[in-house]
């Protein structure tokens, strides 16, 4: 069974002890401090194009009081990777801290949300309502009290089935499946979107890609870097609205990733890096994705 999240002041003591170890020195922390504890930080990244009708639903479905309760300060950052609808201002009348990232593609829109990000814990979801950020708290205190530096989800699991198209489900085993042999690191699930991972590991890895491909380099880099990893299986939902996938040139681009990035000299290892200052946090609300309409991916 999955841990539980501890209660709130054994939490966050937890977390601010463990800031304190990977990062050399508690002065150097960027943990606000409340009531005598220091509280850890979180970046929710969500890439979107043309999201602006699942927008609000996703927004909403991140529990921010449950977070707030389990001890977290949670900063939601929006990437928006020129879209041509409110994607955007949806998200900002919301709360939400909105990054422009004109470049189209998926591996640009995180490169530009990582790098504005600031929490010392990163997670990351797609916009249109098929993961499950309800189940952040859980994955943290996991995170947290098993010492995981980088999280993903495997979504490939039979109780997922009816979520995504066969020819889908086929391609991500079949990717997942050569994946596994290339990088020996026993992933179910390459392509998984959903990861939570500790933000000094986004800076000692080599991230290249621009597209579809930057979810398999993100998972295959921490695990050749020898960061401790962790895959935990999730509820998979059908996606509100357009689907973004191109399943041809997006299957070829991954597997021409994949050989490219084995074959190359894996990035050194760096230290962690100081987090900077804070950001407001998203306006809080209790949404549920399904206002649009449901397509299996």
């Amino acid at each position: 069974m999955v841990p539980q999240p501890a209660g709130r002041g054994e939490f966050v003591s937890r977390c601010g002890a463990w800031w304190k170890q990977v990062s050399g020195e508690a002065g150097r922390c960027r943990a606000l401090t409340k009531g005598g504890f220091q509280v850890p930080t979180l970046s929710v990244v969500i890439p979107a194009l043309n999201e602006a009708e699942n927008m609000p639903a996703v927004l909403e479905s991140i529990p921010l009081a449950a977070l707030r309760e389990a001890g977290w300060e949670t900063d939601v950052i929006v990437v928006d990777n020129a879209s041509t609808d409110d994607t955007a201002a949806v998200a900002g009348s919301l709360g939400a801290r909105v990054v422009v990232q004109p470049d189209r593609g998926y591996g640009n829109a995180y490169h530009a949300g990582f790098d504005a990000a600031r929490g010392e814990v990163i997670a990351t979801g797609d916009a249109d309502c098929t993961y499950p950020f309800d189940r952040l708290p859980e994955l943290l205190g996991t995170l947290v009290e098993r010492d995981i530096e980088f999280m993903t989800t495997d979504r490939l699991h039979r109780d997922n089935r009816s979520a995504m198209k066969a020819s889908h489900t086929l391609a991500n085993h079949a990717l997942s499946a050569l994946s596994r042999a290339l990088f020996r690191n026993g992933l179910r699930d390459s392509q998984s979107g959903m990861w939570i991972f500790r933000r000094h590991v986004w800076h000692g890895i080599d991230v290249r890609s621009t597209g579809m491909s930057f979810s398999q380099e993100i998972k295959n880099s921490a695990t050749r870097a020898g960061y401790r990893f962790l895959e935990v299986p999730i509820e998979y939902r059908r996606r509100q609205g357009e689907v973004k996938l191109r399943a041809l040139p997006d299957g070829m681009g991954n597997l021409r990733q994949l050989f490219a990035h084995r074959f190359r000299r894996p990035a050194p290892r760096l230290r962690p890096v100081v987090p900077l200052p804070r950001q407001r946090t998203v306006a809080e609300g209790a949404g549920e994705c399904g206002n649009g309409r449901a397509e299996a991916v």
